[in-house]
C-alpha cells in the first residue's frame, strides 16, 4: 500500500483526508502495525487509481490480515470506531487514563463490566451485553499477560461509591483493583472529591503511547456517538499536562489503595 501510494505521488495526509481518518492510521497500515478493513483498502485502491486486475489479490490480503486480531471475532457487535480502539490498545506500550464515574475497563471484573454495559447500552440484547463484557475482560491480557503494557489509571472517588451492580459487585470490583495494583506495571490513584475543580472535569480520556517513533502517541475520547482520536502536538501536550495535574493532585498510589480499602470497609 505504501508503494502504491508513493508511486501515485499521494501523501499520507491526502490518503487520510480521503478516508476521513488520521495520518497516523495510514502510517500504521503501511508499517503493518494495524490491519486495514477491506473497505479501507478498496477506497484507497480507487483513490490511487490501481488497475482493476490488481485489486482482487490485494483485497484478499486485506481479508486475511484482518483475521489476525483476536477482537475481530466480536466485530458483529462492535462499531468500527471501537474496533479501531481495541486494535490501538493492543499495540500500545503504555496507557494513561482518567475515569470519573466508573472503574476503567482494563481494571473491571466481568460482573462489573456486565452491569455497567447493561445500564449504559439500554437497547442492547442480552447476548450483546454478555459478549461486550467478555471482550472487556479479554482486553485485560494486555496488562496481565506476557509483555504487558504500563497502565496508569487515575480514578475519581465517585467511581468507588457508585454501586454498579449493587454492593456485592462493587465489593468484588474494589478487591480486584487492589489485586491488580500489586502488578509492577499497574499504578492506580484516586482523585478525591475534596480536590476541587481540575482540568479533566470535562470528561474521561485515554493517552496511548507507543514504543517506536513512527507511531505517534494518541489521545482517545469516547462518547455514545463514537470515538475521537487526537494526535496533534498541541492536543497531546494539553492532555499530558492534564494527566500530570491529576497525578499530582490525586492521592499517591499507596494512599489510594488505603482509600479503596476504607471504601470496602463501608460496604
Amino acid at each position: 500500500m505504501r508503494k502504491l501510494r508513493t508511486s501515485r505521488g499521494v501523501t499520507q495526509q491526502q490518503a487520510a483526508e480521503h478516508l476521513g481518518c488520521t495520518q497516523a492510521k495510514i502510517g500504521r497500515f503501511e508499517t503493518a502495525k494495524r490491519s486495514p478493513t477491506v473497505d479501507d483498502v478498496t477506497r484507497l485502491l480507487d483513490f490511487y487509481g490501481v488497475e482493476e486486475h490488481v485489486k482482487p489479490e490485494l483485497l484478499e490480503l486485506a481479508r486475511d490480515a484482518r483475521k489476525r486480531g483476536w477482537w475481530q471475532s466480536y466485530s458483529d457487535i462492535l462499531p468500527e470506531w471501537y474496533e479501531t480502539y481495541v486494535g490501538l490498545e493492543a499495540e500500545a506500550s503504555a496507557l494513561y487514563t482518567y475515569e470519573l464515574e466508573a472503574v476503567p475497563g482494563l481494571l473491571q471484573t466481568e460482573e462489573y463490566a456486565y452491569s455497567i454495559t447493561k445500564e449504559t447500552l439500554i437497547d442492547a440484547s442480552e447476548e450483546e451485553i454478555r459478549r461486550r463484557a467478555e471482550l472487556r475482560i479479554r482486553r485485560q491480557h494486555r496488562i496481565t499477560g506476557t509483555d504487558p503494557l504500563e497502565l496508569w489509571a487515575v480514578v475519581g472517588e465517585t467511581a468507588l461509591r457508585r454501586r454498579v451492580g449493587g454492593a456485592s459487585v462493587l465489593r468484588s470490583q474494589l478487591h480486584h483493583v487492589l489485586e491488580l495494583a500489586e502488578y509492577p506495571n499497574i499504578t492506580v490513584q484516586v482523585m478525591p472529591l475534596e480536590a476541587g475543580a481540575h482540568p479533566a472535569q470535562i470528561g474521561p480520556f485515554v493517552i496511548l503511547r507507543y514504543p517506536e517513533s513512527v507511531d505517534p502517541d494518541i489521545v482517545y475520547l469516547e462518547t455514545h456517538a463514537g470515538g475521537l482520536y487526537l494526535e496533534s502536538e498541541k492536543d497531546l501536550s494539553n492532555y499530558n499536562a492534564m494527566m500530570d495535574h491529576l497525578r499530582k493532585h490525586a492521592f499517591d498510589p499507596r494512599e489510594s489503595l488505603d482509600v479503596i480499602r476504607g471504601r470496602l470497609g463501608e460496604l
